[in-house]
């Protein structure tokens, strides 16, 4: 199997040599394409202490997530790549730094659950600049990154994810604490409740939607409210039916 650094090599001189420069005619000016315009929704469940502001927010930056992950000029940038960090990397980075005319178009509450819909403009050349250079820095670090360990799962300050496996139709997700979270309303840090948090988003043949689960990390599902560095969780979850891909986060 090649390396991953061999593998982003090839594409890197590929992307290369489709970045020749094009001599523009005398008197025309280049110009950069217009914006493509992009959507995406999101269904969060929260729990207490969590508030449904948080919860909103937490449904929004999802939902915008969702619209720059299948926006047609990223997927013409990353076709060929299948390592989940570094396509999970340019995700977060284009939805934090370089959209524009963001919008909220629609939101509501319905009982414990939250609806975020968003739109925003992108660049198609600010895709590929960012894409570069973020296949630059993945040569040179070997596919290295501060919130992952190597392995393609997801890690946040306060959890990192150890295994994702499917057996008879159940999602088995192993995960790990990074530190101690407390669940007492009194000691608890307020700012990481939802980073401590697993995460399962189920989606159809459509690539919709169809349930989100939202695991509070501890140690046992009945009564131990304490999660100490280091100790393992293991969550389970049912497949539902008509599944065609699943997507195991952590919220960042």
């Amino acid at each position: 199997m090649k390396s991953l650094s061999t593998t982003l090599g090839a594409l890197l001189a590929v992307f290369l040599i489709g970045l020749v420069p094009v001599t523009a005619p005398a008197g025309h000016a280049a110009t950069e394409s217009p914006s493509v315009r992009i959507t995406g929704d999101y269904r969060y469940a929260y729990h207490d202490p969590e508030t449904a502001a948080q919860a909103q927010d937490i449904a929004c930056r999802e939902a915008l997530r969702l619209a720059v992950s299948t926006a047609a000029p990223v997927r013409e940038q990353v076709g060929s790549v299948v390592d989940p960090t570094l396509f999970r990397q340019l995700v977060h980075t284009l939805a934090g730094q370089h959209v524009t005319d963001y919008q909220i178009l629609e939101q509501f509450q319905k009982g414990k659950t939250v609806y975020c819909k968003v739109s925003a403009a992108l660049q198609p050349e600010t895709v590929a600049s960012v894409f570069l250079a973020q296949t630059h820095t993945a040569i040179e670090t070997k596919g290295a990154s501060p919130l992952s360990d190597g392995s393609g799962l997801d890690r946040n300050r306060v959890l990192q994810l150890l295994a994702v496996e499917e057996q008879d139709g159940t999602i088995v997700v192993t995960y790990q604490s990074l530190r101690r979270l407390d669940w007492s309303t009194t000691a608890y840090d307020g700012s990481l409740q939802g980073l401590a948090d697993v995460m399962v988003d189920f989606y159809d043949s459509e690539g919709i939607l169809i349930r989100t689960v939202r695991h509070p990390a501890r140690r046992t599902l009945a009564g131990d409210d304490v999660m100490q560095p280091g100790q393992i969780g293991v969550l389970k979850v049912p497949r539902p039916l008509n599944t065609k891909s699943y997507r195991v986060w952590l919220v960042k």
